[in-house]
């Protein structure tokens, strides 16, 4: 069985069955696994207000509703997908 030390040593998979026999070989480090958690847990936040037109923020809520997710993670998982495409053009 060989041992996955590094998250780009996952491929893309084209299917379910393709990715289940990929992890019938295969194994992660706990390593790995350990530091993704630890990384999650440690980060620090930061509390702010914002403003949003009611409207808007139902819209939001029940966007959020619908793929089972908390409203505020939601929009913050949309300020960072953004963050990083606004650096990425930066950088190009």
């Amino acid at each position: 069985m060989k041992t996955i030390e590094k998250w780009e040593d996952i491929p893309e998979f084209d299917s379910d069955k393709e990715e289940a026999e990929f992890w019938t070989f295969h194994t992660l480090d706990p390593r790995l696994m350990n530091a993704s958690v630890q990384r999650q847990t440690v980060r620090e936040s930061t509390t702010i207000t914002l403003r949003f037109d009611p409207q808007m923020l139902s819209r939001i809520k029940r966007l959020a509703r619908h793929r089972y997710l908390n409203y505020q993670s939601m929009i913050k998982q949309w300020l960072s997908e953004r963050l990083e495409e606004e650096v990425r053009k930066q950088n190009d």
